[in-house]
């Protein structure tokens, strides 16, 4: 059965989601992680991928993102998962697809659900059980949005933006947002 075709909205975001080959683990230290966030900032700008937020489990993870051209999502997820693909088989001393095929991804067809993924996405490492609170969690964006940590390659979305008028203000709604969910 072929795949389905990939749908491009001008300006909506993605939750996109990767899961290793198997549920194998795919981030197994630091250097990993440091690797795969290195690639994904590379990738997303050389294809017009804006990347708002993410997280990295063990065996999988997590982007919002919002292509800026029909093929910027494709090109962008060939170039990470390719990328972090043959790094980790050279470090891992392995062969074959690192990955389970082809990325996962649903439209955020409005504000609320944009904001729910987003929150679902960077408390995965709580309901995970890895950490009592997201931002004791170092592999994901919540410090990002919650406490205004630097990111050289995260691209604010508009609708975060538009939660107040100062950076402070967008911390500290965005943190009462996500205290409700919990």
């Amino acid at each position: 059965m072929p795949r389905p075709r990939n749908v491009y909205v001008p300006g909506m975001s993605l939750h996109v989601y990767q899961r290793g080959a198997n549920k194998a683990t795919m981030f197994h230290d630091e250097q990993d992680h440091r690797q795969f966030l290195a690639i994904a900032a590379q990738a997303s700008q050389d294809n017009g991928l804006d990347v708002h937020g993410f997280v990295l489990m063990s065996n999988h993870y997590h982007l919002i993102a919002t292509p800026q051209s029909k093929d910027a999502l494709s090109a962008a997820l060939r170039d990470l998962d390719g990328q972090y693909s043959k790094y980790f088989n050279r470090r891992y001393a392995r062969i074959g697809p690192a990955w389970n095929g082809r990325f996962g991804r649903r439209h955020l067809r409005d504000e609320r659900y944009w904001l729910s993924c987003l929150r679902y996405v960077e408390y995965n490492p709580v309901k995970a059980s890895l950490v009592d609170a997201p931002e004791a969690y170092e592999w994901s964006s919540y410090r990002v949005h919650a406490f205004g940590e630097a990111s050289a390659w995260l691209v604010p979305h508009q609708l975060y933006l538009s939660l107040g008028f100062t950076p402070e203000e967008r911390q500290m709604f965005y943190r009462a947002i996500c205290a409700c969910g919990s």
